[in-house]
């Protein structure tokens, strides 16, 4: 009786499992490096000064009514 734990099969099953995780793995990274940098460039862009003004009024108004 032969051990299917230690087929030749089993140990390429094995292998192409491994490298697939790794590659998974590499995608996962490359995602995660894009990301981040769009994120950065969206967090680094200019507040439009309507909007700026939007908000001080916004806090003007919270700190009036006293809430």
């Amino acid at each position: 009786m032969t051990n299917s734990s230690e087929s030749p099969h089993r140990k390429v099953d094995e292998k192409a499992g491994t490298a697939g995780l790794e590659e998974a793995r590499l995608r996962q990274q490359a995602i995660g490096v894009k990301l981040r940098h769009m994120f950065d460039e969206v967090v680094n862009e200019p507040v439009p000064d309507e909007f700026l003004d939007i908000l001080k009024r916004a806090d003007n108004r919270s700190g009036e009514g006293g809430a």
